[in-house]
Order: structure tokens, then sequence, then C-alpha cells
């Protein structure tokens, strides 16, 4: 095994780890099923599918902060989950629970084509960070059109769920909207990230040290 498969090996596996996001994913996935199961088995009530999106919710919240999670990562998910619940209420219609999940994933896409657009793309900025690299990265030109590359895979992501969430949206249909939200949470997400790795891998020159090794630009 050659050094170069080491380092694309240990680039993988720390890229898997710090982007999977599988524990998150799946919790982002619950609140939405406890909406859809308490609004179908409790004679489509909306009043008891959202205090169950938020029961959950809360519960959650409070397994993940008793694992270090950070309060405000957690109150933002919950609050998240009360919006959605309060917005159905009001209008008095169960799809419309989607709808913060409907803006924040086209917010999303906005501000990864943004990060693109303007050569800081977010996927470089998540992993820089995580690596503690500060803005090592951005001085590697060859990272720096990787990341950009590897970043349209996650706007891809978050148009993938609204060409599928809007439609369903739109004709209220919420039980497909809860299947839908378990089907593009976690799968979605494992594409993501493979995906964006392999795009990453193969937009860097063969004699890259890898994302962990920003190399200096020539004097």
């Amino acid at each position: 095994m050659t050094q170069e498969t080491d380092i694309e090996r240990d680039d993988r596996d720390s890229f898997m780890r710090l982007l999977g996001g599988r524990g998150s994913a799946i919790d982002a996935s619950l609140p939405p099923i406890a909406f859809g199961a308490g609004w179908f088995f409790g004679g489509e009530s909306i009043v008891i599918g959202g205090a169950a999106a938020v029961v959950v919710g809360a519960l959650i919240g409070g397994f993940r902060l008793s694992r270090g999670a950070r309060p405000l990562a957690v109150l933002i998910s919950l609050l998240a989950v009360m919006l959605g619940a309060l917005i159905a209420i009001r209008t008095g219609d169960a799809a419309d629970f989607f709808l913060p999940r409907l803006a924040s994933n086209a917010l999303s896409a906005l501000a990864w084509m943004t990060s693109i657009a303007i050569r800081w793309p977010l996927l470089g900025v998540v992993v820089g960070v995580a690596l503690g690299q500060g803005r090592k990265w951005r001085r590697d030109p060859d990272l720096v059109r990787g990341y950009s590359r590897a970043s349209w895979v996650w706007v891809g992501q978050y148009v993938v769920r609204l060409v599928v969430f809007i439609p369903l949206w739109l004709a209220g249909a919420t039980g497909p909207l809860t299947i839908a939200q378990v089907v593009l949470t976690w799968p979605l997400v494992a594409v993501c990230v493979a995906a964006s790795w392999w795009v990453l891998r193969r937009s860097l020159p063969e004699d890259h040290p890898g994302m962990r090794h920003p190399r200096e630009p020539a004097a």
C-alpha cells in the first residue's frame, strides 16, 4: 500500500466522520414521524400531532444535552419543531407543519450557492473548522476548487428535498410528506457525504497531500 493511498484513506475516514451526521439526521426525522403518527392515529388532529412532535423533540433535546451537545443547537432544533406545530395549528392544515423545513432547505441551498460564488465554499469552511485549519485551506487553490465542486453536491441535496416536498405540501399530503422526510433525511445525507467526498478527491491533483494538509501557494 502506497503512502498516497494511506493518506486518501485517512482523509476519507475523517471526511465521513466529520460530515456523516447520522445521529443529527436521524434526530431530525423523528419529530416529523411523531407528528405524522400523532396526526393519523389521533383522528387527523393537528393538536395531537403537534404535541407528539414537540414531546419527541424535547426528549431528543434532553438526550443530546446529556451527551454534551451544544445547548444553542438543541434549542434551535426544538424551536423549529414548535414553530412547525404552531403554524399548522394556526392555519388548520397539517401539511404546514413542514413549512419551516421547506424554508430551511431553500435558505440552505441559497447559502451554499452563494458561498461557492464568492469562493468561500461552505464545505471547506465546515471541514476547515472541524480540522482546526482556520483559513489555511483558502490559500490552497486546489482545495478551494475541490471544495467548490463538492459543495454543489450539497446544493443538490437541498434541491432534491424541495423538488419532492413542495408538490406534496401544495397538495396537502401530510402522510407522504412524513414518509418523504424520513427517506430524504439520513439516507440522502449518507449519499450526499459519499458523493461529495468522491467529487472532492477527484478534483484534487494526484500529487496533492489531501484535505488535512493544505498546500501553500508558490511564492
